[in-house]
């Protein structure tokens, strides 16, 4: 398959009055035509910034770019103009925010918000792009004559499916998904995600799912990277991670899930907490964590080590300690 996307060595850190934040650290990642890759990892790993980077809605002018480039299509998205990246932004890439409540605005009717995204990348009349409102309202489950409502009418259900409606609006080739699912019951989880699986197929859309859920993962995604402090520190394919996962990060995350057929009466959480991230370890940042780490894990960071055809990872540990 072709490469849709790619992100070749991206570093970005945010600047406050008291620190700097080094959020996203040497990221090198690729999504091809028709993929669904999903991005775990705990809070404040930097999965939000590597989303909105691609987009180019970090903040400004806390967020700095330190280095690298973000290629989709092999065109650099960080050298376009604003106006060239205002044609990009929810025409050919969208993003599904984390938070449905605050990402409608209260005061404008839903049919209206995703009207307008319609209008703003097609030069259509506003009759044309209300009926193709509609027509996406009715694609995600809400019937049509709900238009005219305001998001306060909705349920929080509804809400993510008005955003991931206004987000496919324009059929995009590329999703990004921020954890849609955190905020929803698990029944409501669980048509939202059967919905984006249908609409994808439809659509043939790439997606960038970010998510702390594990099994949303091996049920919805092609291929896994696992961040942490920054970092990407194993990637591969769902069955690469799932059957063989092999940083001691990943052994940790998969450990803290609770399993029906073991007999383990509690379960084993990653001991300790991500590094400061204005204070990051000269060495492996897992390093103070990881219950195999010695003195070379301390000093300096590990390569990318590749253990089988697409399957990454970064540890000295792996592969009788090469780097």
């Amino acid at each position: 398959m072709e490469n849709l996307l790619e992100i070749q060595n991206l570093s970005i850190e945010y600047h406050t009055d008291d620190a700097t934040i080094y959020a996203v650290n040497n990221i090198n990642l690729t999504v091809k035509q028709s993929e669904t890759i999903g991005i775990v990892g705990e809070t404040g790993a930097g999965k939000t910034t590597i989303a909105k980077s691609i987009l180019r809605i970090l903040p400004n002018p806390q967020a700095k770019l330190l280095s690298g480039e973000i290629l989709y299509h092999g065109e650099n998205l960080l050298a376009l103009s604003e106006r060239e990246m205002r044609k990009i932004r929810g025409n050919k890439i969208a993003m599904i925010f984390q938070d449905p409540m605050t990402a409608l605005n209260p005061i404008e009717t839903v049919g209206f918000q995703i009207a307008e995204t319609i209008g703003l990348h097609n030069k259509i009349s506003r009759a044309e792009a209300e009926k193709r409102a509609c027509d996406m309202l009715e694609m995600v489950g809400i019937p049509m004559e709900r238009f005219s409502e305001y998001p306060h009418q909705f349920s929080g259900g509804m809400k993510q499916r008005v955003v991931i409606a206004m987000a496919l609006a324009c059929n995009p080739e590329l999703l990004l998904a921020d954890e849609p699912t955190t905020a929803l019951d698990v029944t409501i989880q669980a048509q939202v995600l059967d919905m984006m699986r249908s609409l994808k197929e439809k659509l043939k859309t790439s997606v960038v799912l970010i998510t702390h859920d594990l099994g949303i993962v091996a049920d919805f995604c092609d291929s896994v990277a696992v961040t942490y402090a920054g970092e990407i520190v194993e990637r591969g394919t769902v069955e690469h991670i799932f059957d063989n996962p092999s940083h001691p990060y990943t052994l940790g995350l998969f450990g803290s899930l609770p399993r029906l057929d073991s007999t383990e009466r509690r379960l084993k959480p990653v001991k300790g907490l991500m590094p400061d991230p204005t204070n990051l370890p000269q060495g492996c940042r897992f390093c103070e964590r990881c219950p195999d780490a010695d003195a070379a894990c301390a000093e300096s960071p590990a390569g990318d080590i590749e253990i089988e055809p697409g399957h990454v990872v970064k540890c000295k540990k792996v592969a009788g300690g090469a780097v």
